[in-house]
């Protein structure tokens, strides 16, 4: 059995015990108080029934809890897979249903070291985590990622990537939840000493008092969030000084936002790529300040590339290991130990690499996935609406927002809000559409096909 992640983490508990790992607007853990925590909550949890190998999921947002729970459930030998705090009621439903949790933790539960009662979970293993992301065919697909490769990606993540430092302080105000967010604003940190500063949701007034009032040196974000703080009075007046580097990911951040941000800032965004499935096997380092403007970066170590097809394919010590109950959805992606990641890319001959477009339908909405065939099954059990195509559109600030056409059944009547409200009630914020165009018919090829290419000129 490979060794836990969280052994990692306990050693640096104990080298850095008393110095503040979490803090947040009114609070703070040390090291060693996280770690106590815990290793309480741990207890509590197989006081509950849990045990090794089961699955646990949690429910919970950029709070302390979140952590506690998070190393609590490796502690116990379980595998953990965190759930946006954004889903509705029903998404979450659809995750639970397909990942079969032994139990469901909330922070009440954490506050409370109270976990209910676990029943047996699904199919057991030693896996570190399952991270949930929309799929292609509109059903959440679960990532199965090893200890190894969370413990490698997090070494490189702290090293190259960031090169952390006891003395970083990291904002945290990414989603835990992500992959970017979990990774680069928590693990990283927590594994060299540097102090995570939590931030619970995104807002430009507070991630400059939290940047001022605890001298964030390490400020992971995505496009959107950087856009917003240009934009917005705040930056203006903030006090940025004590900021050494800001990092992307998850969405492709524009070269023209990132030159404005040093423009304005003086403080460079180290770029990369990554998905839920591979952590970051592409990025530009902290420590090389050469970039191309339309390039991504170039591979970590111990990341391989390779274009097949004019798509890229990664081999990755920290590549994900299976989909969740979708053998075949596994096999689409997984080929001999390359991950195919359905992007078109180029590489140069000193490496760095170029996306130059995407097979997936997939609409990368402010560092959010969408799959138009989840928000095209939302529409569809409007009883107005006969079909339905969602397409990504350009967006200034997000990069893509998401657009959806249809056409209406016989002797019905829907106005466009009426059915984004309808998304709206049913979807997490960032997936729902904020445009909706409704046609007398959708564009098909001779065979059927709805042709989403042709929407783009409505």
């Amino acid at each position: 059995m490979a060794e836990s992640f969280v052994r990692r983490l306990d050693a640096a508990a104990r080298r850095f015990a008393g110095k503040p790992a979490l803090v947040w607007e009114g609070g703070a853990l040390t090291f060693a108080e996280l770690e106590q925590k815990a290793r309480a909550f741990s207890e509590a949890l197989a006081g509950a029934g849990a045990r090794p190998g089961d699955r646990i999921a949690l429910a919970i947002g950029n709070h302390w809890t979140f952590a506690v729970a998070l190393l609590a459930v490796w502690k116990l030998g379980a595998t953990v897979a965190p759930l946006d705090a954004l889903l509705k009621p029903a998404e979450q439903a659809d995750i639970v249903a397909d990942l079969d949790p032994a139990l469901l933790v909330r922070r009440e539960d954490v506050e409370g070291l109270a976990a209910g009662t676990a029943k047996r979970s699904g199919p057991g293993d030693d896996a570190a985590l399952i991270l949930y992301t929309s799929g292609s065919t509109g059903r959440p697909k679960g990532a199965v990622l090893s200890h190894p490769a969370l413990t490698l990606a997090n070494e490189s993540w702290a090293g190259p990537v960031m090169a952390l430092t006891s003395e970083d302080v990291v904002l945290a105000t990414l989603p835990l939840a992500h992959s970017f967010g979990l990774n680069g604003a928590l693990l990283a940190p927590l594994l060299t000493g540097s102090t995570v500063a939590l931030v619970e949701r995104f807002a430009p007034d507070a991630v400059v008092a939290a940047i001022r009032a605890r001298r964030v040196t390490v400020f992971p974000g995505v496009a959107t969030m950087f856009g917003r703080l240009l934009e917005s009075g705040e930056l203006a007046a903030g006090d940025l000084s004590s900021v050494r580097i800001a990092v992307s990911g998850a969405a492709p951040c524009p070269w023209d936002l990132a030159r404005e941000w040093r423009d304005r800032t003086g403080i460079r965004i180290v770029r990369g790529y990554g998905m839920t499935e591979l952590f970051r096997p592409i990025s530009y380092s902290a420590t090389d300040t050469t970039e191309a403007p339309d390039a991504i970066g170039r591979a970590v170590p111990g990341v391989e590339l390779k274009i097949v097809d004019d798509e890229l394919w990664i081999r990755s010590p920290s590549a994900m290991e299976r989909y969740v109950n979708a053998p075949a959805e596994t096999r689409e992606v997984l080929v001999d130990g390359w991950f195919r990641t359905g992007d078109l890319a180029t590489v140069s001959p000193d490496g760095l690499v170029t996306i130059v477009g995407r097979k997936r339908e997939r609409i990368l909405r402010g560092g959010y996935s969408v799959f138009p065939a989840e928000v095209e099954a939302v529409l569809l059990t409007h009883p107005a609406v006969a079909e339905a195509a969602v397409v990504g559109m350009r967006h200034a600030e997000l990069g893509e927002d998401v657009a959806a056409f249809v056409t209406l059944r016989p002797a019905t009547a829907a106005s466009p809000d009426e059915l984004i409200a309808h998304c709206r009630e049913r979807l997490a914020a960032f997936k729902y559409p904020r445009r909706l165009t409704v046609l007398d018919a959708l564009p098909k090829s001779p065979t059927g096909k709805i042709l989403k290419a042709r929407l783009a000129g409505f």
